[in-house]
């Protein structure tokens, strides 16, 4: 676990930053976090796409904000409790995708796959330490994982065929 030894007790952008308890998990917190941003895309799910692209980039800004100030207080920019870059990330992985199981849970593992990998530009961006460094790398880890479950998608419709409601046959609503 990445932290140092805070000076008091979390304030609330700390424990924004950690996604709640989900950071604060003893084990893969980062795995944690993303299983934490599931109910979150549940919840925005129905927006228009409009207003969901809109409230994914204030998150994003949120969480840089959040990332900077737990970074502060653990004294390491990018500390292990910190987890609303995962959030983030899981947000955009999912900006264009249908609700159902099968792609919140295809979302979560590609998303983490990517985020593990860190592909050009998430790799540049993990070498920014600042907030927004920590955050940018998921965002784009994110960019990749949703690039990446279009293609399982396309290639399952191609494949298997849309006879029936899979979930690689589901549309966005207008």
């Amino acid at each position: 676990m990445k932290k140092g030894v805070p000076d008091g007790p979390p304030g609330p952008w700390v424990v924004l930053a950690a996604w709640g308890p989900c950071g604060f998990a003893s084990v893969a917190p980062g795995t944690f976090g993303t299983l934490g941003a599931i109910p979150l895309f549940w919840a925005l799910r129905d927006l228009p796409l409009a207003l969901y692209l809109l409230t994914v980039v204030a998150f994003v800004a949120l969480a840089i904000f959040a990332a900077s100030a737990a970074g502060g207080y653990w004294k390491v920019v990018d500390a292990s409790p910190i987890v609303i870059d995962e959030v983030a990330g899981y947000l955009v992985t999912m900006a264009l995708v249908p609700w159902s199981w099968g792609t919140a849970i295809a979302g979560f593992l590609l998303f983490r796959l990517f985020d593990v990998l860190k592909p050009w530009p998430a790799s540049a961006f993990d070498r920014v330490k600042s907030g927004f460094g920590v955050v940018m790398d998921d965002v784009a880890a994110g960019v990749w994982a949703w690039g990446t479950l279009e293609l399982v998608r396309l290639g399952l419709r191609i494949l298997a065929g849309c006879n029936g409601s899979h979930w690689w046959c589901l549309e966005l609503l207008p």
